[in-house]
C-alpha cells in the first residue's frame, strides 16, 4: 500500500510542493521553520500527531520549500472524523442515513431518467470547482453534455477568475493567470499590486516580492491596510488605499499620468498594439487631481506610482498583478482591462523582464477553466460556439456534433434557475459549497431546497451537502492520481499518497459508472491517465493545448507550460514575439466607470459619524488560516482555533458612532439578509468601508449580504461591494443596558 508521495498542496494556486511520508519518518521536533512571511506565528509542526502522513515543504520555485499554516496541517483531514465515507440518503425527517453505492447510483439514474422525460435535458444542472484536477474538469463537462445532455453546466472558477480571464481574452487573445514563471519577479525592481492580499491567502508567494520591496518598488493598492499593503512600509514602496470600487478610476489616473508626462514606450505602442489613440482619448478627463476626488488616493501619489511603474520598465523589471479585488465588481471585466491597457501603454507584456498577470485562486482554477466545466467552453479553451472546435471535439469524442448543446448560463444565472419552471430541477454539486461561497446566500439556499433531486459529491458534510436529497463520498487528494495547472500555467502532478477509506470512490468512477448506467455515448474511464489522455486529443490545437504533455514527463519533473503543443517545449514566457490575435497584435479597450456614481472621497469619518445606520461600504475577503469556504479549513483544529469565527473589521471612528466597542456582537444588514458578528476595531480600514471574511456559513455568513448583480461580460458577481448598515447587535445593547442598570 502507498505510504507516501511527491505532491502539491491542495489548497490554493500557488500549489507548494510538499511530501507527504508515514508518521514515523519525522516528528514535531524535526518539523520544518516559519511560514515565509514576515513577524508571523512560527509555523504548526507538520502534522497532528494523530494525522495518517506527514507533510513536509518541497523545493519548488514557487514555494522553495515554504508552506503556510493550512498547508502543514492538510494531512489532518483525510482521517477526520467527520469525514463522509459512505453514501448519505436523506430521509423524509431531514435526515442522512447510509445507502449502498448501487443503490446510489440506482437512485440518481432514475432521477436524471425522471426529470429529463417531464422537464427536457436542461432541467437538469452541473456545478463544478476549481479545485478539481484537470481530469475530473474535463470528464465532467463531457459527462454533463453527453451522459445527462445538459447545457446547463458552470463552475465556482465563475466567482474567481473570469473577469480577468475575459479582459485578458480580449486584450492579448488568450487568457493564463501568469503569462511567466513566478520566479520572474524576483528580479523586479517595481511592482503594482491590485486587489491581492497575498501575504494571507497564499504566503510562500511573498518571497518572491523581496526584490521589489528591497527597491523601494512594492506598490500595494488595498482599501484596508492588509498584510500584503504593510510590507511596503520602512521604505518598501506605497500603499494606495482607495474607495471601495474605484480600482478603474484610479488605473485610470495612472494611465493619464503615463501618457501626459511622455511615459509611455512610444515604439512597443506602435510596433505591438492597435487602439492606442482611442485609449488616450478615454483616459484624457482622468487627471490627478480630479481621480483624486473620486478616489480618495492623493494626486501626488498617483503621479508618483505612475513614474515609478515607467522607470521600472525602462529598467526591464515592472510588473502590474491584479487579483480578485478588483475583478469582482459589475465591472471587473473594464477594471481588469484598465490595468491592461495601463501595461500596454509601458511596453510590460511579452517582455523578457516586465509584464502583466493576474493571481489565479483556487488550486486548479486555472486548468479547472480550460478543459470544458464553463458553461461557454470545450476543451483546450475553445468556444462551444465555434464550428470548428465543436467538429474537432465530436471527433475526438466519437459522436455527432449535434450531440454537444450550445452555451448554458454561468454561474450566477444557473443558480438562479434552481427550481425555477424552466429552470434547473436535478442538481450535481462537485467541489464547491454554493451554499457558503455564492452570492445572496439566502436566495441560493432557498434554491437548492426547492430542488427536485441534490446530489452533492464531498469528502465533509459541508452546508450543500447538508442541503442533499444525496451525499456522495469522494476521495481528497492525497488518495488520487491527477493532474493540476498552477497559477503560472504549469501542468503539475497529483500523486496518491495513502489509500482512500473503504466505502469512498473517486469522481471520475462515479462519473463512468452513471455514464453507462445512462447509456451515454463516447467513453468514461475512471483511470486518470487514460482521462488525460483524452484530454490531451481533445485540448490539441487549442489555446490551452496540452497535447505534448504526458505523465510520464512530469514524474521526471520536466516543467510543463502550455501552451504546450504535441512535438514542442511548451511556452513559459507567452507573448514574447507576438499575442494571440490573428494579426499578433495585443488590444487597447477604452473602458470608463458607468456602473454606480462613485462617491467623494471627501465624505470620510463624517460620513459615518453624523447619524446611526449610516450605509457603509462592505468588502470581503480571506484570512490566512482559512480557505474559500471553510468547509476543509473550519475543520482542523489547530486553525479553528487561531480563528474560530468571523469578525467584522470597522474603523474606530465608525465604531464610536454607533456605540460599537472591540468584541461587541454587531448587527451587518441590508436587502438581502443579516449577518451577526463580533466587531474588530482596527485604523486599518478606511472609516466608510468595513471587512467580514466569507468562510464562515449561517449566521456569520459574509454572502447573505453579497449581491447576485454580477459583470455583464464575464459573469463574475459583485462580491467586493455590498451597502450595509452596521449597528449593535442584541448582546450588545443587551451588554449596555446592564451597565447603565449597575451605574443606577
Amino acid at each position: 500500500m502507498t505510504t507516501g508521495a511527491d505532491t502539491h498542496c491542495p489548497y490554493c494556486a500557488l500549489q507548494c510542493a510538499m511530501t507527504l511520508t508515514a508518521p514515523a519518518v519525522l516528528t514535531p521536533a524535526t518539523q520544518p521553520g516559519s511560514d515565509p512571511v514576515p513577524e508571523q506565528p512560527a509555523a504548526l509542526p507538520d502534522a497532528p500527531l494523530d494525522a495518517p502522513l506527514n507533510v513536509t515543504g518541497r523545493d519548488f520555485p514557487t514555494n522553495r520549500g515554504g508552506l503556510c499554516r493550512k498547508g502543514w496541517t492538510s494531512a489532518s483531514l483525510l482521517n477526520h472524523p467527520g469525514r463522509v465515507t459512505e453514501p448519505l440518503l436523506k430521509g423524509a425527517d431531514g435526515v442522512h442515513r447510509p445507502v449502498s453505492w448501487d443503490t446510489a447510483l440506482e437512485l440518481i439514474t432514475t432521477a436524471v431518467k425522471n426529470t429529463r422525460t417531464r422537464y427536457g435535458a436542461d432541467a437538469i444542472g452541473v456545478f463544478g470547482g476549481g479545485g478539481l484536477t484537470n481530469e475530473k474538469a474535463y470528464q465532467l463537462g463531457k459527462f454533463a453534455r453527453l451522459a445527462l445532455g445538459t447545457s446547463r453546466i458552470d463552475y465556482n472558477g465563475r466567482f474567481c477568475m473570469s473577469s480577468a480571464a475575459a479582459a485578458g481574452m480580449r486584450a492579448f487573445g488568450l487568457d493564463r493567470g501568469l503569462p511567466f514563471p513566478l520566479a520572474d519577479l524576483d528580479s523586479a525592481s517595481t511592482i503594482l499590486m491590485l486587489g491581492s492580499n497575498v501575504a494571507e491567502t497564499m504566503p510562500p508567494f511573498v518571497q518572491h516580492l523581496q526584490g521589489a520591496r528591497d527597491a523601494g518598488g512594492l506598490i500595494v493598492v488595498d482599501p484596508r491596510r492588509s498584510a500584503t499593503a504593510a510590507f511596503t512600509s520602512d521604505g518598501g514602496g506605497l500603499h494606495l488605499q482607495p474607495l471601495p470600487g474605484t480600482d478603474l478610476a484610479l488605473l485610470l489616473g495612472l494611465a493619464h499620468v503615463v501618457i501626459h508626462e511622455g511615459l509611455a514606450d512610444a515604439g512597443y505602442i506602435s510596433s505591438r498594439t492597435n487602439g492606442y489613440d482611442a485609449l488616450a482619448r478615454s483616459v484624457a478627463s482622468y487627471w490627478p487631481e480630479r481621480v483624486q476626488s473620486l478616489t480618495g488616493v492623493p494626486a501626488g501619489l498617483i503621479r508618483d506610482t505612475a513614474r515609478r511603474l515607467a522607470d521600472g520598465a525602462r529598467r526591464g523589471g515592472s510588473y502590474i498583478l491584479t487579483g480578485r479585488g478588483v475583478e469582482q465588481h459589475v465591472d471587473g471585466t473594464d477594471t481588469a482591462t484598465a490595468a491592461i491597457n495601463l501595461s500596454l501603454l509601458l511596453g510590460l507584456p511579452g517582455s523578457a523582464r516586465s509584464g502583466y498577470g493576474t493571481l489565479t485562486g483556487q488550486g486548479n482554477g486555472q486548468g479547472g477553466r480550460e478543459h470544458g466545466q464553463k458553461a461557454d467552453q470545450l476543451p483546450g479553451y475553445r468556444k462551444i460556439t465555434d464550428p470548428a472546435a465543436r467538429a474537432h471535439v465530436a471527433a475526438v469524442w466519437g459522436v455527432p456534433e449535434s450531440l454537444i448543446p450550445g452555451p448554458g448560463l454561468p454561474a450566477v444565472e444557473l443558480l438562479k434557475s434552481l427550481g425555477q419552471p424552466d429552470g434547473v430541477r436535478c442538481l450535481f454539486v462537485h467541489g464547491a459549497n454554493v451554499a457558503v461561497s455564492a452570492p445572496d446566500a439566502n436566495a441560493v439556499i432557498a434554491g437548492l431546497r426547492s430542488l427536485d433531486f441534490l446530489v452533492v459529491c464531498d469528502f465533509f458534510l459541508s452546508e450543500t451537502a447538508a442541503e442533499a436529497d444525496l451525499v456522495l463520498p469522494v476521495t481528497q487528494w492525497a488518495e488520487e492520481e491527477g493532474t493540476l495547472t498552477n497559477l503560472e500555467g504549469r501542468v503539475l502532478r497529483r500523486r496518491r499518497a495513502i489509500a482512500p477509506p473503504p466505502g469512498v470512490r473517486s469522481e471520475l468512477w462515479i462519473m463512468s459508472r452513471l455514464a453507462e448506467a445512462l447509456d451515454a455515448p463516447s467513453t468514461f474511464s475512471e483511470d486518470p491517465e487514460t482521462v488525460f489522455g483524452d484530454l490531451r486529443l481533445a485540448s490539441s490545437g487549442g489555446l490551452a493545448d496540452y497535447s505534448g504533455i504526458d505523465y510520464a514527463m512530469l514524474d521526471r519533473g520536466e516543467a510543463a507550460y502550455w501552451p504546450y503543443p504535441a512535438g514542442s517545449t511548451g511556452t513559459p514566457r507567452l507573448f514574447l514575439d507576438s499575442f494571440a490575435h490573428p494579426d499578433g497584435r495585443a488590444v487597447f479597450t477604452p473602458v470608463t466607470p458607468r456602473r454606480r456614481a462613485v462617491s467623494s472621497a471627501s465624505a470620510g469619518v463624517a460620513a459615518v459619524a453624523d447619524r446611526a445606520g449610516t450605509p457603509m461600504t462592505l468588502i470581503t475577503g480571506r484570512l490566512m488560516e482559512h480557505y474559500q469556504s471553510g468547509a476543509q479549513t473550519r475543520r482542523v483544529a489547530a486553525l479553528a482555533e487561531a480563528q474560530p469565527e468571523a469578525r467584522l473589521q470597522i474603523h474606530p471612528a465608525a465604531a464610536a458612532a454607533q456605540g460599537i466597542a472591540e468584541g461587541d456582537v454587531v448587527s451587518i444588514t441590508n436587502g438581502r439578509g443579516e449577518v451577526s458578528c463580533r466587531a474588530a476595531l482596527s485604523t486599518e480600514i478606511r472609516p466608510e468601508t468595513v471587512f467580514l471574511p466569507f468562510h464562515f456559513p449561517e449566521l456569520e455568513s459574509a454572502n447573505r449580504l453579497t449581491e447576485a448583480a454580477t459583470d455583464p461580460i464575464s459573469g463574475m458577481p459583485e462580491f467586493k461591494f455590498s451597502h450595509v448598515w452596521v449597528r449593535p447587535g442584541a448582546a450588545s445593547l443587551r451588554a449596555t443596558e446592564l451597565q447603565k442598570e449597575g451605574a443606577s
